[in-house]
């Protein structure tokens, strides 16, 4: 019976979760008998909802990298806040030498962005967004600064509790009263 559950949860998990391949790399080792071949995969997971991951996997075999690679994209799902079909506000995200900034976007306007970047962003159930990668663009850095930005985002309704002043307030600019 249990077995059974489990089995149902996994479904609804996997069926939950959109996956996307952004990179597969093939890596070398050198050793004394020669090179030693291995693969390194970007992989992201995303509801379209809100909920987006990013995980790397390394194997020698492809299959094998990709099953670890979205393991830990699975593992390391954030939830971040939406506010109608863009972000709440700007963001800077950072990850050693790669930077990503993340503006929110009128309806309309589409994801304006790299393809990294775009997986991650589509993934997580942005619809407009504008965005600017600084720095380096190794596409695991990037994906990682885009999630690092989207983590640090926050509802307009926390932010104008913290502050004291109206969701209005935040979204729109301070307004003065006459």
């Amino acid at each position: 019976m249990d077995e059974i559950l489990e089995e149902e949860l996994e479904k609804k998990e996997s069926e939950e979760f959109e996956e996307r391949i952004v990179e597969i790399r093939r890596t070398a080792k050198v050793t004394k008998g020669g090179k030693t071949l291995s693969f390194r995969v970007l992989a992201v997971v995303g509801n379209r909802k809100g909920k987006v991951g990013v995980g790397v996997g390394k194997a020698r075999e492809v299959p094998e990298a990709i099953r670890k690679a979205i393991a830990a994209a699975r593992a390391s799902v954030v939830e971040i806040p939406l506010y109608k079909t863009t972000i709440p506000h700007e963001v800077f995200g950072r990850q050693d030498a790669s930077k990503v900034l993340l503006r929110p976007a009128a309806p309309g306007t589409g994801i304006i962005a790299g393809s990294t970047v775009r997986a991650v962003v589509e993934l997580a159930g942005v619809q407009n967004v504008l965005t600017k990668c600084l720095g380096s663009t190794a596409s695991v850095n990037l994906a990682l600064a885009t999630l690092n930005g989207l983590k640090d985002l926050v509802s307009p309704e926390k932010a104008a509790k913290l502050r004291d002043i109206t969701p209005a307030q935040v979204l729109y600019g301070a307004r003065k009263e006459a």
